[in-house]
């Protein structure tokens, strides 16, 4: 796709199959073991057995190589295997990987997945422990010597900016943290389930980096998920009503780093998304306004705000009364504060059940749903329909 003209990938492909482990904080076995669990749960549910597979994605943060799932899976030889960089902004961005090897016949059934223990073993919300030489790492010492050693300082310095310039106070963000874990105390596989909180609760948790508290921070989790794609034509005949990949995009923004971007004109607003976006909104011919249900990235609270803004659902400034007035239905899941931070991949699978009418908090005639992956890196999207588009 080129963020210059519409693509012909949308209706080509479709997610036909999700799978998940457990979601927990110990999960008391190797991530490899968490990775086949939940592919082999995803083939399941899509009616397709392991030797059906030609095809896997996965990110580059990840300990189990594609050869070393389907070797444990019981795959057999694959034509097609692929890996994204930049953390959780490569969430989305595995099936758009997926659908353009279907797509274009490379591939028959491609499997994304995504497995770690986030809590239990390594915890990106630790920070920099260690980093090797690279131009990546030049970038972050331009910050580190000043403290920024984390994900949550890097947020902090644009989520103070955004509170400032639409003199705003941080229980702007609350709505977000609230609006999640509603529904995540609705959803038995969230971790946060039957524990709702109010505004009262976001106010009174402890500072992380001002302005953000613990509960504008999206936890951390041991589990996998898996999601299977192939063709739109081949999905008619399988058990599931397939979710539709309408349009999928990819988007990194000028001045580009990784959760650093402090060099920007402006620090309100994420143009990385917005790239995601204007793609989105060009190939599906969708605005706005034809969205059921939006699953948008929340490892912090601040950047869901922008994301709303960058795809034109309200003016800039305006996120935080549109969350409060409920006018999107918004991680119905629980999302990555409620229900498990595995870097988006299970955002995409409430996506498909959301298409599917399956979701425990299942909005009404639900046919089309936004994904989007994680912010303040390259990032990516999903539109996902009914197969009646």
């Amino acid at each position: 796709m080129s963020v210059r003209r519409a693509d012909s990938l949308g209706g080509r492909a479709a997610i036909v199959g999700i799978g998940a482990t457990e979601f927990s904080k110990d999960s008391g076995r190797s991530e490899l073991k968490l990775a086949v669990e939940a592919v082999r749960a995803a083939l399941d549910d899509a009616g397709l057995t392991p030797a059906d597979v030609d095809g896997l994605v996965t990110f580059t943060m990840d300990t189990s190589p594609e050869i070393t799932v389907a070797h444990a899976a019981g795959m057999g030889e694959l034509s097609f295997f692929s890996r994204i960089h930049y953390g959780g902004g490569a969430a989305c961005a595995t099936v758009q990987q997926a659908a353009l090897a279907v797509a274009s016949g490379v591939a028959d059934v491609v499997v994304c997945y995504r497995a770690f223990n986030e809590r239990s073993g390594r915890r990106f919300g630790s920070g920099v422990q260690h980093r090797e030489p690279t131009a990546e790492g030049t970038a972050l010492g331009w910050n580190l010597p000043f403290g920024l050693l984390t994900p949550a300082s890097w947020v902090a310095m644009a989520a103070q900016r955004y509170l400032h310039t639409y003199n705003l106070t941080p229980e702007a963000f609350g709505h977000v943290a609230v609006t999640d874990r509603r529904h995540a105390a609705r959803n038995p596989a969230a971790y946060f389930y039957e524990k709702p909180i109010t505004l009262a609760d976001h106010a009174a948790s402890r500072w992380i980096v001002e302005p953000l508290r613990l509960l504008d921070c999206c936890q951390e989790t041991d589990g996998g998920q898996a999601i299977v794609v192939t063709s739109a034509e081949r999905a008619r005949d399988l058990p599931r009503p397939p979710a539709v990949i309408v349009a999928a995009a990819q988007g990194a923004g000028r001045a580009q780093e990784q959760m650093t971007s402090f060099y920007r004109d402006g620090l309100t607003g994420l143009p990385e998304m917005d790239v995601v976006a204007r793609q989105l909104w060009r190939t599906s011919g969708l605005a706005p306004a034809d969205i059921d249900v939006g699953i948008l990235y929340d490892h912090f609270t601040p950047f869901v705000l922008m994301q709303l803004e960058e795809f034109g659902f309200c003016g800039a400034g305006e996120a935080a009364d549109f969350v409060a007035d409920d006018a999107l239905p918004l991680n119905t899941h629980g999302g990555q504060l409620g229900e498990a931070y595995l870097h988006g991949m299970n955002g995409i699978a409430e996506a498909v059940r959301q298409i599917r009418g399956t979701s425990v908090n299942q909005i009404p005639g639900a046919a089309r749903t936004l994904v989007t992956a994680g912010t303040g890196v390259p990032t990516s999207g999903l539109i996902l329909g009914t197969d009646g588009g």
